[in-house]
């Protein structure tokens, strides 16, 4: 892949396009192909960073057909469902398929308007000057751990799940994964397979868990289909479909949930797809209890009043955007510091900024990056 790093970034106004993941390459790779000088800036030496910092199991939970990015289809030895090793080499084949104009080791802190361009502020004292910027950090930005009471002093061993990797270092151990997000349950589920002694997660909000797949037709299809249609309709149809595939795990800690299926993803919250979570609660191989409260020197302190002492808590909380530094001070974020716009539109306060990637969609993350993409690109091109 060529360098880029030796150029005069500033000769001509292109589009800088912030982050080297998925998001990124796809709108660069879009505004390429309608003729759009666009400079993708990323703070690591290499694209696709978050990829390579998930832990080893991770695949895909959408298909490899819908997943792939404008203009390089994913190859179909990769399989139905994309490994995590797999999507880092795609993307390093995407970038260089496209003759991405890339620049590695460079990290923009702050945007700001400069007339009818955009000034970026980045490491290194540099100051660039771009005629539009597309914002593609990404959505699992910073790791975002709870400020529980007694975290600091925890004797035990705490970590988030970005730091997980394969469950090798706790066979044989006690392990608390903290939130039943699809990291979480996916967490709980290499533990078991990895031959963890005991496996516990701490669910503070009951979770929708769908079948990744039924006789062959993915979640993600369905996810599609009805994203244009009624809330109250798609929860109806989501509980129907949940009553039919997925047994009743109350009994085992995990009642359904009591708000519907698409009222939750409008709020944010993406159901857990299963792979192998319904049949590990259900044998008891993972045990589900209490959201965790506090800390105690070496003990955990359950919503229940239950006190837990195990060799590990692995925190599957979740990330933040952290968007705030870089644009917060524009009025573009909303209350919970996510993008007020995405995809082809700007904030009618800052035009020529774009976002993508900061969604979480039902219909598959990487399909709406390459939507967000062309749009973008259709936009800037005219």
């Amino acid at each position: 892949m060529p360098d880029h790093r030796a150029m005069d970034l500033t000769d001509d106004r292109p589009v800088y396009v912030i982050g080297g993941g998925p998001g990124g390459l796809a709108a660069a790779a879009a505004l390429r192909e309608r003729g759009v000088r666009a400079v993708v800036l990323e703070k690591s030496e290499s694209v696709g960073a978050s990829w390579r910092g998930h832990y080893d199991r991770l695949h895909l939970h959408t298909t490899r057909r819908l997943s792939g990015l404008p203009g390089l289809p994913m190859p179909r030895r990769f399989g139905r469902w994309v490994a995590r090793d797999d999507v880092i080499r795609y993307l390093e084949k995407y970038a260089e398929f496209h003759e991405l104009e890339l620049v590695t080791g460079v990290e923009v802190t702050r945007i700001e308007p400069a007339g009818d361009d955009w000034l970026l502020h980045a490491s290194g004292g540099r100051r660039l000057t771009g005629r539009a910027v597309v914002v593609a950090t990404g959505h699992n930005h910073t790791p975002r751990l709870p400020d529980w009471p007694g975290r600091d002093t925890y004797a035990g061993e705490l970590l988030h799940a970005s730091a997980y990797r394969n469950a090798a270092p706790y066979a044989g151990k006690d392990v608390l994964v903290v939130g039943v997000g699809n990291t979480g349950a996916e967490i709980a589920v290499d533990l078991v397979e990895g031959g963890a002694e005991r496996v516990r997660l701490a669910v503070r909000t009951m979770p929708h868990i769908v079948r990744r797949s039924t006789a062959g037709w993915p979640a993600q299809r369905t996810g599609i289909l009805v994203r244009r249609l009624p809330v109250r309709l798609v929860d109806r149809a989501g509980d129907l479909v949940g009553r039919i595939s997925v047994p009743d795990l109350s009994a085992q800690g995990l009642p359904r949930p009591d708000t519907g299926l698409y009222s939750r993803v409008r709020q944010g919250a993406i159901p857990v797809q299963d792979v192998g979570l319904i049949e590990a609660v259900r044998s008891g191989r993972v045990e589900v209890v209490a959201a965790v409260e506090s800390f105690d020197d070496s003990k955990v302190v359950l919503a229940d009043g239950s006190h837990l002492t195990p060799d590990a808590v692995v925190a599957a909380t979740g990330y933040s955007r952290a968007l705030e530094p870089l644009v917060g001070h524009l009025g573009v974020l909303d209350d919970r510091g996510r993008p007020v716009v995405h995809g082809g539109r700007a904030p009618r306060q800052a035009p020529g900024l774009y976002f993508t990637g900061f969604t979480n969609p039902i219909s598959g993350m990487f399909r709406e990056m390459a939507l967000d993409a062309r749009k973008i690109a259709k936009t800037l091109a005219r």
